[in-house]
């Protein structure tokens, strides 16, 4: 009995362990998150409309996504890395309210109007406390948090989409850092069917409790090593249409390369 209450303590001294650094307020946004995360199509400004993108050269602007987007057919890939920037509380923010962005790359969800295959990283913070999710989403379904992975700031992230068909396919992020990788496989039975039209690289003001969240001053995000697959051939984001975030006033500026998306917070 004395052993068996021994290991019990230790178990629950362990549980304690792993369990200090998720804060109340970070169980709240995750049980928020089991009712309603989501990411969107890009709205334009100050509207819930979709932007509709038609490939062109200039900057577009949307209310909750800022990046690349390549726009044509027979998409069926996307990879990038990143390094996890720290948040920060943007100027005249207040410092008891909780401000998050994400980082995700995705096939669909703008001139495909049906679906988005998409997994990244949300980064928020409250205050000089900051948080990491890895996740994972088929919208319109909801995202669901990657268990068996942690992330902080510094680290490297690798994130890949893959679609086998329009209602299957796999979502990974590998933390290059710490060598960790989850995968997460959709064998079909999805709300939404993939055209294979779009492949993005993005910073959004994700939706939670069906509005956007506060969005945070991330610094930079900038996303290396980034290819789609096209008919079976890797591309760049070269030509892709850039996205910048429109609310009350512009607060990102993107610039696009052969390789790379940086998305900056101004």
């Amino acid at each position: 009995m004395k052993t068996t209450a021994a290991l019990l303590t230790a178990g629950l001294l362990a549980t304690s362990a792993l369990a200090a650094p998720l804060t109340a307020q970070r169980q709240a946004r995750r049980a928020k998150r089991a009712s309603g995360r989501q990411s969107n199509p890009p709205f334009k400004p100050g509207t819930t409309e979709v932007l509709q993108l038609n490939a062109t050269s200039h900057t577009e602007y949307s209310t909750n996504w800022a990046g690349a987007v390549l726009i044509g057919t027979g998409y069926t890939g996307v990879t990038a890395e990143f390094t996890v920037p720290t948040p920060s509380v943007p100027s005249g923010g207040s410092r008891n309210e909780e401000y998050c962005a994400s980082a995700w790359v995705g096939i669909d969800g703008d001139t495909c109007s049906t679906a988005i295959l998409q997994t990244g990283v949300d980064f928020c913070v409250q205050g000089s406390e900051v948080s990491f999710d890895a996740w994972y989403e088929w919208y319109p379904d909801y995202a669901y948090d990657f268990t068996g992975i942690s992330i902080a700031a510094g680290d490297v992230i690798k994130v890949t989409v893959d679609a086998s068909s329009d209602t299957a396919g796999t979502a990974t992020i590998e933390n290059v850092s710490t060598g960790t990788t989850v995968t997460h496989t959709f064998t079909g039975g999805v709300d939404g069917d993939l055209c294979e039209y779009n492949a993005e690289w993005i910073v959004e003001d994700f939706e939670e409790g069906e509005s956007l969240v506060p969005f945070a001053d991330f610094g930079t995000v900038t996303f290396s090593s980034a290819s789609a697959t096209k008919d079976g051939v890797s591309v760049g984001p070269a030509d892709a249409t850039v996205l910048d975030i429109e609310q009350d006033s512009v607060l990102t500026s993107v610039s696009v390369s052969s390789s790379e998306v940086v998305v900056k917070y101004v």
